[in-house]
């Protein structure tokens, strides 16, 4: 069929065509912020699951739904080598600039942004040269005595609640999104619990609602023991067999395309329900499709195709950042796997038992890999693949 036409998206972030099987997750995200609204108390929220779920795309479609009530938002991607301070400032600067048009008193907007330019000088080392010097982008002088102490955690309380005083006074709210949260500094993410804290305890209309992998829980409870109370939890899993037909069949059905029933169980079979394989499956399937309705057999032919992708850019790619060391580490994790679909979690002593090695060997390379991203930790012992279906991956690399 004509590959123009296409209509699936296998993109990294990409919103599908159909979003299928997050409308819980979008129910509980509006009710939140109508509770916001009418002054109710509510937590902050945090997406958790593995890579390919589509936490990237639910966090983007939330961020829609606060700029659709008026909200101010900003977003940032989180990253193990940069400190917080430098991204959340633009991320604030570009909500308050949101609600900044509908404020009637441009002064409290000016005297918001001078708190916000002090708490993101901050960012700047101690000692630099002043052409080294990192200036954002606000055309205000920078406050004094107000969200630049040096320590992040009371400058990001200070910062927010004043932030949250100017949503206040448009009667909105602002709300913060942050993907791959688990790549904060342990100091960011107890300055973050400790600002959410505070701003819940006084009602304040500002979220944070963050994303990342499935032991992102265990990092805020590491932070802060009270983070357990703190957040609305929300796992991200793997559509069901309905949800996965409706990705595929909705779209397709807009371009005067069906399946039937047989192609539809084996796209499932090939994509374990996961939303980045559905995309990259229906989208091979659909090319090399000749003629609707697309059939089991159009499944085999353009099933090799996506495969082949997928092995290239998203199972390939991370496996080409790990050390030959990591490597065997996740080929040991691989064979002693047997589920395909989700992954299961392996204990590290089998893995050292496998390798014939001490586990406290394999600590450097086990440890690089949960820094990486490759692996999480969702229990003590154990240790888990972050991308779906990389064992299955794995056992066809050679040694």
């Amino acid at each position: 069929m004509d590959p123009v036409r296409n209509p699936y998206a296998p993109g990294a972030g990409q919103r599908p065509p159909e979003l299928a099987g997050r409308d819980r997750e979008l129910e509980v995200f509006d009710v939140v912020l109508e509770r916001v609204a009418r002054n109710r108390p509510e937590r902050s929220l945090v997406l958790t699951g593995l890579r390919g779920v589509g936490k990237t795309v639910l966090l983007n479609t939330l961020r829609s739904q606060a700029i659709s009530r008026l909200w101010g938002t900003g977003k940032i991607e989180a990253r193990p080598d940069q400190p917080m301070r430098r991204v959340l400032s633009g991320a604030l600067h570009m909500a308050v600039r949101e609600l900044a048009p509908r404020h009637r008193a441009p002064d409290r907007i000016d005297d918001l942004l001078a708190v916000l330019k002090a708490f993101a000088l901050r960012a700047n080392p101690a000692g630099a040269k002043l052409r080294e010097r990192w200036q954002p982008g606000i055309d205000v002088p920078a406050a004094t005595g107000r969200a630049d102490s040096g320590d992040i955690e009371i400058d990001l309380v200070e910062l927010l609640t004043d932030a949250a005083g100017i949503a206040t006074d448009v009667g909105t709210g602002i709300a913060l999104f942050i993907d791959e949260m688990q790549d904060l500094s342990a100091q960011d993410v107890s300055a973050l619990c400790a600002a959410c804290h505070e701003l819940s305890q006084t009602g304040a209309p500002l979220i944070v609602v963050g994303a990342g992998l499935p032991h992102l829980p265990a990092v805020l409870s590491a932070a802060k023991s009270y983070s357990e109370r703190l957040f609305r939890y929300q796992r991200i899993d793997r559509l069901d067999r309905i949800s996965a037909d409706q990705a595929l069949c909705a779209p397709a059905l807009r371009e005067g395309v069906e399946y039937e029933a047989k192609a539809l169980d084996a796209l499932y079979d090939a994509s374990g329900g996961y939303p980045y394989f559905v995309q990259a499956y229906g989208k091979a399937t659909w090319d090399h499709a000749p003629r609707t309705p697309i059939t089991a057999a159009d499944v085999r032919v353009g099933a090799p195709e996506a495969e082949a992708e997928l092995a290239v850019g998203f199972f390939g790619s991370r496996y080409e950042r790990a050390t030959p060391a990591e490597r065997e580490y996740m080929r040991a994790m691989a064979a002693l796997s047997t589920v395909d679909g989700e992954g299961e979690a392996v204990p590290t002593a089998d893995v050292a038992r496998s390798l014939d090695r001490k586990p406290a060997s394999l600590s450097p390379a086990r440890d690089a890999l949960i820094k990486k991203g490759l692996i999480y930790s969702g229990e003590r012992g154990t240790v888990a693949f972050t991308v779906p279906h990389f064992g299955r991956y794995l056992r066809t690399q050679p040694a």
